[in-house]
């Protein structure tokens, strides 16, 4: 007799994609399946987009599973999942959506296949409302790694709004178990870098522009460092037309740090690179260990280790606090959030603790 399926209500908390594409991950490797209803109720435009149904077939074909109501503009979906399979799986958004955003969903997932898997990922690699493919790579891939996690990501071509067009390869390998993590102790900003980059036909006054615009910026509060920003000019590897900037900062203890902003029509590159400044500033100065965007990002992780993980995080997010949520529904990780009184930093942080729940892989 198969249990009924876990019923889930997409449009809780943060009410978006992000309640999908951990409900869907943690479906796929707990085996428990889900229904979830209301989904992205609350948006301008409710239902699913392009972008979280080619994220859905993605889980779902990881996990051989069985998906319903799997079409643009449902906000009903129900997924029962079945073995995690590795090999190659290729996701297409079919427009600028984020192939980060599909990896976010699909990289818990392959960690629990029986051999390596390959995932060619297709849509917006630098585009809005998630993360840039730089800070995947630069910010979340080493902090990732402290759980045991093992992937390469292979940038073959830049996308960006609104065509897209961007590719990514992903190589992931299996592990057994997740290691939890303590990220306690901030030290001292060591590094500051970064890359300013224009693309297509776009001017590459442009990339020189945002990268002076964000050192002067970061200089008016950190004077001690060097920083380097890189202005480049992507060639061949990018399709369609775009500009943006990400700063990266790392600390004595291995914690990362980022800003980032893209392009608009009719906004001046300065402003852009201020833009990215301001936030990386924004997010070093409450000394914690990981910035706003990492925070919601790691919960799946800690959820799944063995053993009990914790870090220092600025301000908890929304989206951290409906990731915890998603996750103590479909495991049995126990969070607790404690305000810490730091002497460093006017800005109090908090302790993120997760009583991991131990998912061990039964396919290795």
């Amino acid at each position: 007799m198969e249990s009924p399926p876990l019923e889930l209500d997409g449009s809780v908390m943060e009410g978006g994609g992000q309640i999908l594409r951990l409900s869907a991950a943690l479906s796929c490797i707990t085996g428990i399946a889900v229904k979830i209803s209301k989904i992205r109720a609350g948006r301008s435009t409710p239902g699913l987009r392009p972008q979280h149904l080619s994220g859905l077939q993605l889980v779902s074909d990881l996990c051989s599973g069985s998906l319903q109501g799997a079409t643009i503009g449902s906000t009903d979906i129900s997924l029962a999942p079945g073995k995690i399979l590795a090999g190659n799986h290729t996701a297409d958004t079919q427009t600028a959506g984020s192939v980060c955003l599909l990896l976010q969903a699909a990289l818990p997932c392959t960690l629990y296949a029986d051999a390596t898997s390959q995932l060619c990922l297709k849509g917006g690699t630098n585009a809005e409302m998630a993360p840039q493919i730089d800070y995947t790579v630069k910010v979340f891939k080493p902090i990732v790694e402290k759980f045991g996690v093992n992937f390469n990501c292979d940038i073959k071509m830049r996308g960006f709004y609104p065509k897209g067009g961007g590719e990514v390869m992903v190589a992931v390998n299996p592990i057994k178990e997740l290691q939890p993590i303590i990220m306690t102790e901030r030290g001292n900003i060591t590094k500051i870098y970064g890359r300013a980059f224009v693309a297509g036909v776009l001017p590459f006054k442009l990339a020189k522009d945002m990268s002076a615009a964000a050192v002067r910026t970061i200089r008016k509060e950190i004077k001690e460092l060097y920083i380097n920003i890189q202005a480049l000019q992507e060639k061949d590897n990018a399709f369609g037309n775009g500009n943006g900037i990400i700063i990266v900062a790392e600390s004595s203890t291995g914690c990362m740090f980022a800003g980032s902003a893209l392009g608009k029509k009719g906004v001046y590159a300065d402003k852009i690179g201020i833009e990215a400044a301001e936030m990386l500033l924004r997010n070093i100065r409450h000394n914690g260990c990981v910035d706003e965007f990492l925070q919601d990002q790691l919960i799946i992780f800690m959820a799944l280790a063995k053993g009990t993980s914790r870090i220092r995080t600025g301000p908890v997010t929304l989206h951290t606090q409906t990731a915890i949520h998603m996750a103590e529904q479909l495991t049995q990780a126990k969070f607790t959030i404690t305000k810490s009184d730091d002497e460093l930093s006017c800005n109090p942080t908090y302790i993120i603790e997760c009583q991991g729940a131990g998912v061990t892989n039964p396919n290795l």
